[in-house]
């Protein structure tokens, strides 16, 4: 896959590769050489701001990179298309952390920070185990994809931050620390999302639950005025539900329908609310093969082969592209798809696909979800910065009414003032930075310029 840079300095854009080593490690890890090509993000829009990158193998060389910086980010998988884990600095690598521990007495997992969730959910699988929900791709690490508050899909489905009971990290000063749901719930309730901000976080534990089957069926053409009629019925109708849309015409193009299997589990009907069921599989940008796609038309299949939708040996969604993602409270949310339809012409020429999924509440202070449903509106865009820099201010004043706030990883243009007010933990937040990093040294200028400016 060509690749090319769109977005070098600017101060919205974090990041995800697919594995693919472009270090080579010196010392056992704990000096990692770069090549003459520059590190970039899994997409090829992020081109990172430093070639001082290590790459560690055990807690005790995280530990010494640590204390002996005076700045450094840590990486995870480099999925997110944004600067919130980039560094003029220092970077370190947790990726050579792969350790996965099943505790079934206790219902959990511990996996290293290296983990990704394709790795993850066989290893469980192989167990009779399974995640409560996984997200579009399989490609994405634990650590990194909590710490962002990285989500899936489903109306009683807390994003993927919401499983995790413990934290192991290691601070500013090269000590190691451990936070629990259980021991100090309120400090947990404002790590858990910390968007690298308390340090390196080195293992995460996660409760776990017997492992099912799930369907996926897609349907094709639903008409808009049913989104705005039956919003709450289509996404009940699924354990985990997603529409996806280009917003040009009065309906939206597929809705993916993904139900566990129990006893009340009956096969959905070729009509869906007025759209028709897909007669194979289908990608979401329908000119694309299916080949990269989970399997659909109402297979039976393990959790994690449905819930995502991408296989994990595959390039994920269009490969080329840059995202934006913002969410909205659940109350708003057919006035805030219909505002965004509003500016269809506006999106239609830089936009490969939209999807609109629900996530449940949960507690943690800097996600999108804390103290309420929200819809997630995602953005699947071409690989044109300047259309899409001029759109994305757009889309934020039609979401301001609702109180849209964006993903972390993603790409924005939001005021920090207007970001920093719609969290309203973000005071307790800055308070536990300064306890775990009290000199600033996992501050960037991603988090200086949207949370402390």
């Amino acid at each position: 896959m060509k690749k090319r840079t769109f977005l070098k300095t600017t101060g919205v854009v974090l990041s995800g590769s697919m594995m693919t080593p472009i270090i080579s490690c010196q010392n056992k890890g704990e000096q990692a050489a770069v090549d003459p090509e520059p590190l970039r993000n899994w997409a090829g829009n992020l081109e990172y701001s430093t070639n001082n990158f290590a790459l560690p193998e055990n807690a005790d060389q995280i530990a010494k990179e640590i204390s002996s910086a005076d700045k450094l980010k840590i990486l995870g998988t480099r999925h997110s298309f944004n600067k919130v884990a980039d560094s003029e600095h220092k970077l370190v690598s947790l990726t050579k952390l792969q350790e996965m521990i099943l505790n079934e007495e206790e219902q959990t997992v511990t996996v290293s920070a290296g983990v990704r969730y394709g790795e993850l959910a066989q290893y469980l699988e192989e167990r009779g185990y399974a995640l409560h929900n996984l997200a579009s791709l399989p490609h994405i690490s634990v650590a990194g994809a909590c710490s962002t508050a990285t989500h899936g899909s489903g109306d009683s489905n807390g994003n993927l931050a919401t499983v995790v009971e413990a934290l192991e990290f290691v601070s500013a000063d090269g000590s190691a620390h451990l936070l629990s749901r259980t021991s100090d719930p309120e400090k947990f309730a404002g790590a858990v999302v910390a968007l690298g901000g308390i340090g390196a976080i080195t293992k995460v534990t996660l409760k776990v639950e017997p492992t099912f089957q799930v369907t996926q069926n897609i349907f094709l053409d639903l008409p808009m005025q049913s989104v705005v009629d039956h919003f709450d019925e289509i996404t009940s109708s699924g354990y985990s539900v997603s529409f996806f849309t280009d917003w040009q015409g009065d309906r939206v193009n597929q809705v993916w329908v993904k139900r566990k299997i129990g006893e009340e589990y009956r096969p959905l009907q070729t009509e869906f609310f007025g759209a028709k069921a897909a007669a194979r599989n289908v990608h979401p940008i329908i000119e694309i093969s299916a080949e990269s796609c989970t399997e659909q038309m109402g297979v039976p299949g393990p959790w994690y082969n449905r819930l995502p939708h991408f296989k994990l040996d595959f390039t994920p969604s269009a490969g080329e592209e840059l995202q934006a993602e913002y969410f909205v409270p659940r109350r708003h949310a057919v006035a805030a798809i219909q505002a965004v339809a509003s500016i269809s012409d506006q999106i239609g020429p830089v936009l490969m696909i939209t999807e609109i999924r629900t996530v449940a509440a949960d507690d943690l202070w800097m996600s999108p979800a804390y103290g309420q449903p929200i819809v997630a509106i995602h953005f699947t865009l071409k690989p044109d910065w300047e259309g899409v820099q001029k759109l994305l201010p757009q889309i934020e004043a039609k979401l301001a009414p609702f109180e849209g706030r964006p993903h972390w990883g993603k790409l924005f243009t939001m005021d920090p003032k207007v970001l920093q007010s719609r969290y309203e933990r973000l005071d307790d937040f800055k308070m536990l930075l300064q306890e775990y990093d009290p000199d600033g040294k996992f501050r960037n200028a991603f988090m200086e310029k949207n949370l402390y400016s």
